[in-house]
């Protein structure tokens, strides 16, 4: 089976265009006001009117309120949310959308424990896990940790690039990949040529 492409942290319309063109599936918003790949409603609206029909576009959160998450759903078409805080299993599923959760990998992360802990996610984000800092962080993970009969789709990211990403997807096998800080040339400003190559690289294996 095809290994999936989401471009996470698209900041602009013609990035999310491009990165559309390329062939990926799914492309990721930030609204966590904390990172530097954040945008507000305006430009989630813009970059979700530039997209053409089948690529999926993803809402990531991290700890929000309830209520913010409502609100952004009811002005954007998004059609995954993304929960990349503390969230339970609970909260994730309170909006009756498909939903990603992802998890850190630090050395107590027990995947099994979590995908019955989360036993409706549509898959599970493996992300690297760096003291302060909730993902786009640019560091790799020991890819062995990752069990092969998990019940659940896996999503792989952290530090992938185009230079690593084929080896990535030969060593775990996931459903998908995730790509931020490998494809861009500025936080948020993503470098179309890395896109194209990082997606050749998964379109090979």
């Amino acid at each position: 089976m095809r290994t999936r492409v989401k471009i996470c942290g698209i900041t602009r319309s013609e990035d999310a265009l491009a990165a559309a063109r390329l062939g990926a599936d799914a492309i990721g918003l930030v609204f966590y006001a904390d990172s530097p790949r954040v945008v507000d409603a305006t430009q989630a609206a813009e970059i979700c009117a530039s997209l053409p029909p089948f690529v999926s576009r993803v809402g990531l959160f991290v700890n929000a309120d309830a209520e913010e998450v409502r609100g952004v759903m009811s002005d954007l078409p998004l059609d995954i949310l993304q929960f990349h805080g503390e969230e339970s299993a609970e909260f994730c599923r309170q909006f009756g959308r498909p939903y990603i959760k992802a998890l850190r990998m630090h050395e107590q992360q027990d995947i099994h424990d979590a995908a019955a802990v989360y036993n409706d996610v549509a898959a599970l984000l493996l992300d690297a896990y760096v003291a302060d800092q909730l993902g786009g962080t640019g560091q790799t993970f020991d890819w062995e940790r990752i069990p092969s009969d998990l019940s659940k789709p896996v999503v792989l990211a952290g530090g992938l690039r185009p230079d690593n990403v084929a080896e990535a997807i030969s060593s775990v096998r996931p459903f998908a990949v995730d790509v931020s800080s490998g494809v861009e040339q500025d936080p948020g400003i993503k470098d179309i040529e890395k896109m194209a190559i990082f997606i050749k690289e998964v379109n090979r294996i």
